[in-house]
Protein backbone atom coordinates (compact mmCIF):
# COMPACT_ATOMS: atom_id res chain seq x y z
CA UNK A 1 0.00 0.00 0.00
CA UNK A 2 0.92 3.29 -0.87
CA UNK A 3 0.37 6.96 0.80
CA UNK A 4 -2.44 7.07 2.71
CA UNK A 5 -5.06 9.12 1.38
CA UNK A 6 -7.82 8.54 4.12
CA UNK A 7 -9.40 5.67 5.83
CA UNK A 8 -12.80 4.78 6.55
CA UNK A 9 -12.11 4.26 10.43
CA UNK A 10 -15.90 3.73 11.38
CA UNK A 11 -16.14 0.83 8.99
CA UNK A 12 -13.93 -1.14 11.40
CA UNK A 13 -16.18 -0.42 14.23
CA UNK A 14 -19.37 -1.25 12.89
CA UNK A 15 -18.15 -4.36 10.31
CA UNK A 16 -16.02 -7.07 10.82
CA UNK A 17 -13.86 -6.98 7.80
CA UNK A 18 -13.61 -10.43 6.31
CA UNK A 19 -11.55 -9.92 3.49
CA UNK A 20 -10.20 -7.11 1.58
CA UNK A 21 -9.29 -6.39 -2.01
CA UNK A 22 -8.15 -3.51 -3.80
CA UNK A 23 -9.82 -1.74 -6.68
CA UNK A 24 -8.68 1.20 -9.23
CA UNK A 25 -11.17 3.93 -8.86
CA UNK A 26 -12.17 5.90 -12.03
CA UNK A 27 -12.14 9.61 -11.55
CA UNK A 28 -12.46 12.94 -13.12
CA UNK A 29 -9.65 15.67 -13.56
CA UNK A 30 -10.52 17.71 -10.91
CA UNK A 31 -11.55 15.02 -8.23
CA UNK A 32 -7.94 14.12 -8.10
CA UNK A 33 -7.04 17.20 -7.99
CA UNK A 34 -9.28 17.90 -4.84
CA UNK A 35 -7.96 14.56 -3.56
CA UNK A 36 -4.80 15.36 -3.82
CA UNK A 37 -5.98 18.33 -1.53
CA UNK A 38 -7.23 15.44 1.13
CA UNK A 39 -10.90 16.72 0.18
CA UNK A 40 -12.23 13.40 0.53
CA UNK A 41 -14.52 12.01 2.56
CA UNK A 42 -15.53 8.12 3.17
CA UNK A 43 -17.61 7.74 6.29
CA UNK A 44 -21.26 7.26 4.80
CA UNK A 45 -19.88 5.35 1.52
CA UNK A 46 -20.74 1.84 0.53
CA UNK A 47 -20.05 -0.46 -2.50
CA UNK A 48 -22.47 -2.24 -4.28
CA UNK A 49 -22.75 -4.66 -8.07
CA UNK A 50 -24.79 -3.54 -10.43
CA UNK A 51 -24.47 -5.00 -14.16
CA UNK A 52 -21.40 -6.57 -13.50
CA UNK A 53 -19.56 -3.76 -12.15
CA UNK A 54 -18.78 -2.81 -8.83
CA UNK A 55 -19.65 1.08 -7.72
CA UNK A 56 -19.19 3.18 -5.19
CA UNK A 57 -21.67 5.52 -3.48
CA UNK A 58 -21.70 7.85 -0.64
CA UNK A 59 -18.24 9.12 -0.96
CA UNK A 60 -18.14 12.53 -0.72
CA UNK A 61 -15.16 14.49 -2.57
CA UNK A 62 -15.11 18.12 -2.38
CA UNK A 63 -15.46 20.14 -5.27
CA UNK A 64 -12.01 21.59 -6.75
CA UNK A 65 -12.06 25.45 -5.72
CA UNK A 66 -10.46 26.39 -9.46
CA UNK A 67 -12.28 24.12 -11.11
CA UNK A 68 -15.16 26.39 -12.14
CA UNK A 69 -17.99 24.06 -14.55
CA UNK A 70 -15.43 20.56 -14.97
CA UNK A 71 -16.47 20.00 -11.33
CA UNK A 72 -18.84 16.84 -10.55
CA UNK A 73 -21.12 15.83 -8.82
CA UNK A 74 -19.72 15.38 -4.76
CA UNK A 75 -21.57 12.29 -3.95
CA UNK A 76 -21.95 10.78 -7.39
CA UNK A 77 -21.65 7.00 -7.91
CA UNK A 78 -18.44 6.11 -9.06
CA UNK A 79 -17.07 2.78 -11.03
CA UNK A 80 -14.53 0.62 -9.03
CA UNK A 81 -11.92 -1.57 -11.40
CA UNK A 82 -11.26 -4.83 -10.54
CA UNK A 83 -11.15 -8.01 -12.57
CA UNK A 84 -14.20 -9.97 -13.81
CA UNK A 85 -13.38 -12.72 -12.07
CA UNK A 86 -12.87 -10.73 -8.54
CA UNK A 87 -16.32 -9.10 -9.56
CA UNK A 88 -18.19 -12.82 -9.58
CA UNK A 89 -16.60 -13.90 -6.67
CA UNK A 90 -17.90 -11.05 -4.56
CA UNK A 91 -21.09 -11.10 -6.21
CA UNK A 92 -21.60 -14.73 -5.17
CA UNK A 93 -20.38 -13.97 -1.49
CA UNK A 94 -23.07 -10.72 -0.88
CA UNK A 95 -26.01 -12.73 -2.22
CA UNK A 96 -25.11 -15.83 -0.43
CA UNK A 97 -23.54 -14.53 2.44
CA UNK A 98 -25.59 -11.54 3.11
CA UNK A 99 -22.51 -9.64 3.44
CA UNK A 100 -21.70 -5.79 2.24
CA UNK A 101 -18.88 -4.25 0.58
CA UNK A 102 -17.34 -1.17 2.40
CA UNK A 103 -14.27 1.07 1.33
CA UNK A 104 -12.12 1.10 3.87
CA UNK A 105 -9.41 3.56 2.44
CA UNK A 106 -8.35 5.76 -0.20
CA UNK A 107 -4.28 5.71 -1.07
CA UNK A 108 -1.97 6.14 -3.78
CA UNK A 109 -0.06 3.53 -5.54
CA UNK A 110 2.64 5.09 -8.16
CA UNK A 111 0.70 8.11 -9.41
CA UNK A 112 -2.81 5.73 -9.49
CA UNK A 113 -5.65 6.43 -6.50
CA UNK A 114 -6.60 2.88 -5.16
CA UNK A 115 -9.72 1.87 -2.86
CA UNK A 116 -9.32 -1.05 -0.25
CA UNK A 117 -12.41 -2.22 -0.41
CA UNK A 118 -13.24 -4.97 2.18
CA UNK A 119 -16.00 -7.83 2.36
CA UNK A 120 -17.43 -7.27 5.82
CA UNK A 121 -20.19 -8.47 8.16
CA UNK A 122 -22.43 -6.38 10.62
CA UNK A 123 -21.57 -6.42 13.65
CA UNK A 124 -24.25 -6.18 16.66
CA UNK A 125 -24.54 -4.10 19.52
CA UNK A 126 -22.90 -6.52 21.68
CA UNK A 127 -19.73 -7.26 19.34
CA UNK A 128 -19.51 -3.16 19.67
CA UNK A 129 -19.04 -3.40 23.52
CA UNK A 130 -16.90 -6.48 23.57
CA UNK A 131 -14.42 -4.75 21.19
CA UNK A 132 -14.34 -1.28 23.06
CA UNK A 133 -13.70 -3.61 26.56
CA UNK A 134 -10.61 -5.42 24.70
CA UNK A 135 -9.91 -2.17 24.00
CA UNK A 136 -10.13 -0.22 27.10
CA UNK A 137 -8.58 -3.09 29.16
CA UNK A 138 -5.08 -3.00 26.59
CA UNK A 139 -5.13 0.07 27.12
CA UNK A 140 -4.88 0.00 31.01
CA UNK A 141 -2.68 -2.47 31.01
CA UNK A 142 -0.78 -0.40 28.62
CA UNK A 143 -0.23 2.29 31.21
CA UNK A 144 0.05 0.22 33.99
CA UNK A 145 3.36 -1.25 32.03
CA UNK A 146 4.17 2.23 31.06
CA UNK A 147 4.25 3.64 34.80
CA UNK A 148 6.30 0.43 36.03
CA UNK A 149 8.93 1.20 33.45
CA UNK A 150 9.11 4.32 35.41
Amino acid sequence: MGQTITQNRAARHEYFVLESYEAGIELYGTEIKSIRNGAVNLKESWADIQDGQVFVYGMHISPYEKGNIFNKDPFRARRLLLHKKEINKLAGKIKQDGLTLVPLSLYFKNQYVKVELGLCKGKKLYDKREAAAKKDAKRTIDRALKERNR
